[in-house]
């Protein structure tokens, strides 16, 4: 038998079927007693009871015990969809074994060939409603955590734009959170590895996460900010989470730290200051004094240069060469001194040993000739670069000499001998001198004052401050068969490099 004519090819048979094979729940209630005239096999399944068990049921044999599924309230809810056609509502079905399954239930008035009947149509939503009760208590956990937790924590859009922020994350970046966050750029200034960087650089890197900081200038004084940028994955990498946490405190006290080592330095410097004139008394008087007896001498034959012809002016001409050599000098340690008030920790010049040691040893032969002392020089046979202050450096040289000179000039004659060695030695550049005087009573370096009579304390003091800040060594020690040795190392630099 044809039911409907827009589908001519479904008779009343295939209805039927439909409807049995429906997973929907579907009941049919007689309009006027409310009682069961049919259920489908979904209906049967859910309850656990076949058409025949449910027809002589009523509303409380089937429904929850609670008493907003009375039965006078079900009677009630059928009843209005009779009225107004169609009632929807939330109801609680019992099954057999009283298992109470919650369902969304709507009523349709249809009408039958025997009559009015109401047809139920319900579904189980007890997944549903424990998915939605888990969200709820997700949402509350997180409303919880956003208000209460310090976490500095913020969720960021690919664009860099502020979606989510704890209270804590807004109290410390100085934000509204009754107004739009906007971009995180906004309060403060990213960074990767102490440099500032741009959202898009921060990005790329987060693959998917990447350490990041953030200094934020809102308050008076900056807040500094270290955590973590991840990609989150779930979303398909459009969100981003931001954990910080505050390491304010760690980054003051590194940058007092720093000032404090500055002032450190500066102080050494300033202290520095008291040496240097004790030093330019100690080391520019020998050639100032050197410079004067030239002149002195080369007064002295000016008036018998007339008469005497060109010897003499020979001697004038060489007294004259000397002094103006001193004096050179004496400018030259002067600018040297200057420099050491200054950065020597940090000096760029390369310098060969060699040829500090060949401008020096014009003085020393000055000074080893007067007191009768032969210099023997034995040099590396190559270039030893060294990174040091040329002029200051030389100075040392001439004070382990002129030390070595008047150690032996008390000698016997046969001892009365200094020998000047560099060599290159396992990374450094090496000087030493040795003598054959007295040897070492104890260590010069730990004494504060020199032991000789006219002496101002203050030369192998200096000169270990200059090679030690320097990065070198510096040392003194017996030598073998009677003596000293004394020696310093600096490292070895390329000849050419810098």
């Amino acid at each position: 038998m044809q039911v409907d004519p827009r589908a001519p090819e479904l008779v009343t048979e295939d209805f039927v079927a439909m409807l049995n094979a429906s997973r929907m729940c579907v009941l049919v209630h007689d309009a006027a007693t409310k009682n069961i005239l049919w259920a489908n096999p979904a209906a049967c399944e859910m309850l656990e009871w076949s058409v025949a068990e449910l027809r002589p049921l009523k509303a409380h044999h089937m429904s929850s015990t609670a008493r907003q599924y009375d039965r006078v309230i079900g009677r009630a809810w059928l009843q209005e969809a009779v009225e107004k056609g169609t009632n929807s509502i939330e109801w609680h079905y019992r099954s057999r074994t009283g298992r109470v399954i919650p369902t969304e239930a709507i009523a349709i008035r249809v009408e039958l060939a025997q009559g009015t009947a109401v047809m139920v149509q319900f579904r189980d939503i007890e997944r549903e409603q424990e998915v939605e009760q888990e969200l709820r208590r997700t949402a509350s956990y997180m409303d919880a955590l956003a208000h209460r937790t310090s976490t500095i924590a913020l969720m960021l859009d690919r664009a860099g734009v502020l979606r989510f922020a704890t209270d804590t994350a807004l109290e410390v970046i100085g934000a509204d959170s009754g107004q739009p966050l906007g971009p995180l750029e906004r309060y403060g200034t990213l960074r990767l590895a102490g440099r500032p960087v741009s959202w898009p650089e921060v990005l790329d890197r987060a693959d998917p996460v990447t350490t990041v900081q953030l200094a934020v200038t809102a308050a008076e004084e900056p807040v500094w900010l270290e955590g973590s940028l991840e990609r989150l994955q779930e979303t398909g990498g459009d969100a981003l989470l931001m954990i910080l946490h505050d390491v304010s405190g760690r980054v003051r006290a590194d940058l007092r730290r720093e000032r404090e080592l500055q002032q450190e330095n500066y102080l050494a410097r300033y202290h520095a200051m008291g040496d240097m004139a004790m030093a330019i008394a100690h080391e520019l008087g020998q050639p100032l004094a050197a410079a004067g007896n030239f002149l002195g001498g080369a007064a002295r034959h000016a008036a018998s240069l007339a008469a005497a012809g060109e010897a003499a002016a020979k001697h004038v001409t060489f007294g004259i060469d000397s002094a103006v050599r001193q004096i050179d000098r004496a400018s030259a340690i002067v600018a040297a001194l200057r420099a050491f008030v200054g950065h020597l920790e940090h000096v760029r010049q390369v310098a060969d040993l060699g040829d500090i040691v060949a401008e020096c040893l014009y003085f020393v032969r000055l000074r080893a000739d007067a007191a009768g002392v032969a210099v023997v020089v034995r040099e590396h046979p190559g270039p030893v670069p060294v990174r040091c202050e040329r002029v200051l450096t030389g100075q040392v040289v001439l004070n382990f000499c002129f030390n070595a000179i008047d150690e032996v000039a008390a000698c016997d004659p046969e001892r009365r001998e200094i020998v000047l060695t560099t060599h290159a030695e396992g990374g450094e550049g090496v000087l030493t001198v040795e003598d054959r005087g007295r040897g070492l009573p104890r260590d010069p370096f730990a004494e504060s004052f020199t032991s000789k009579e006219h002496g101002s304390g203050i030369g192998l003091a200096l000169s270990h401050r200059i090679i030690t800040r320097q990065h070198g060594r510096i040392w003194a020690e017996p030598r073998d068969g009677g003596g000293s040795r004394f020696g310093f190392a600096l490292p070895l630099a390329e000849l050419h490099g810098e």
